[in-house]
């Protein structure tokens, strides 16, 4: 359904800011005002978020923790708490939900809402965007930073222009005074390599790219990305807010301390992330018609493989069997030992209907993701008879595998993964159980994570 031409669009932009380490400094009050830093603690270790007060020392997202201790040696360092985070964000995506059924969140911290024609229910765009921004920080306690504008980018920017714990709202007459003192690398797409170009060409601020010619820029990017940049200078952006039922694939990775050499441990761990990723699926009520598995080795060689599943399907335990059958048929390099591993589901729709499988019960799928729902993410491990309970917590979030949103490594990502090992068997829990109603015979083991 189209927009009203008469109706003004008003896109709203929502950033939590540092996020996780504002939600440790939340759960621990000692922690306010002191330096914190949210990311792997291991050698390989890389920052997931630092706080205002350590990005004053220099410390940054993505940055190796090793160096991050050098420059903030009195900083505190934490181990992420993705299900903690998760719980966040799904506070503020409720409130947000509040004001409009489209939102698009990019990540755990930050979200497109699209509040146009909303003023019949809630009043100016402009008095619910600071409602929205007061809401979050008090029934969270979490800062965030707010933007309002007539479209996704200018949206984007007006919630960095309003951080840290602020609003910024940029109507249509100002759009070009909001645009033209910004250097041009803050504009979506333009990275060092085209910035460069551009202050070669002596072009540095948005504002000199508005000066240059459509014809010009063709002729130096060619017609496609010229014709982007000649948009963007003008603040001019259709794109759709699109809703979280619109995503496209659903994804996660982890890179792990040690690399990773024995085929049970990386089947192991593959399972893990089929688990997360199959969550997700019935927390937004989709299926997959697509199953993906990444791998990066130790040589950082990456391979990528798919099937296509005879039936749409969220089941975790079928979505595991996928990946690990896409694992066995393309070989390990035993040699070489895996860094990283990823699984993905693509192809997604709608939960109008409830597969039913003929040799893994639905029940079975629907106990998984109410113990989960219960206790937690990290309440339960997948294995199979025969394998070792998995090590807790030895693995690194990676959230480069944000379904294609954002590449950076920072707090764009959940989940988290663990390293396989030899564990306590006594501890297991069993199911099929009589009280989830599920036929005997399945095999399947269900690993409580260790406290």
């Amino acid at each position: 359904m189209g927009y009203d031409c008469a109706m003004a669009r008003w896109i709203l932009h929502v950033d939590m800011d540092a996020f996780f380490a504002s939600v440790e400094q939340l759960d621990r009050p000692e922690l306010r005002g002191r330096p914190v830093i949210v990311g792997g603690l291991g050698p390989r270790g890389v920052v997931s978020t630092a706080s205002y007060e350590a990005r004053a020392f220099g410390v940054h997202s993505a940055m190796p923790t090793a160096k991050a201790r050098k420059l903030c040696p009195h900083g505190v360092f934490l181990a992420p708490r993705f299900a903690r985070y998760e719980e966040a964000a799904a506070a503020t995506r409720a409130i947000l939900s509040a004001f409009s059924p489209v939102v698009e969140p990019l990540s755990l911290d930050e979200a497109f809402v699209d509040l146009t024609g909303t003023e019949r229910l809630h009043g100016p765009v402009e008095r619910t965007a600071q409602e929205i921004h007061r809401r979050i920080r008090t029934e969270t306690g979490l800062p965030c930073s707010v933007g309002l504008a007539p479209n996704k980018l200018l949206a984007k920017l007006a919630s960095e222009a309003a951080k840290p714990g602020g609003v910024h709202i940029v109507h249509e007459e100002d759009v070009d005074g909001f645009l033209s003192p910004m250097p041009v690398s803050r504009l979506w797409g333009v990275g060092p390599q085209t910035a460069r170009k551009l202050a070669e060409r002596g072009v540095h601020t948005v504002g000199d790219l508005r000066g240059v010619d459509a014809s010009l820029l063709h002729s130096w990017f060619g017609p496609t990305a010229g014709a982007q940049l000649w948009r963007m200078a003008r603040g001019l952006d259709d794109s759709p807010v699109h809703s979280v039922r619109d995503a496209k694939s659903i994804s996660q990775e982890v890179t792990y301390p040690e690399d990773l050499y024995r085929e049970e441990d990386i089947a192991r761990e593959l399972r893990q992330l089929a688990m997360a990723v199959a969550t997700r699926l019935a927390e937004e009520s989709l299926l997959a018609t697509t199953v993906r598995i990444k791998i990066r080795w130790a040589d950082f060689t990456t391979r990528t493989r798919q099937v296509r599943l005879p039936e749409p399907t969220n089941h975790p335990v079928l979505i595991a069997d996928e990946a690990v059958a896409l694992l066995r048929r393309g070989g390990i390099q035993a040699e070489v030992g895996v860094r990283l591993l990823g699984v993905g589901l693509a192809g997604l729709i709608a939960a109008t209907f409830r597969p039913e499988h003929l040799f893994v019960p639905s029940q079975l799928g629907a106990a998984l993701h109410q113990v989960r729902s219960r206790h937690g993410a990290q309440s339960l491990s997948l294995g199979f008879p025969g394998e070792g309970h998995p090590r807790r917590g030895a693995g690194i979030l990676d959230p480069g595998a944000k379904d294609g949103v954002n590449g950076e490594m920072d707090e764009r990502g959940r989940g988290r993964g663990g390293r396989g090992g030899a564990g306590q068997r006594d501890r297991a829990v069993r199911l099929p159980d009589p009280d989830h109603g599920i036929p005997s015979g399945q095999g399947l083991v269900l690993l409580p994570a260790r406290g």
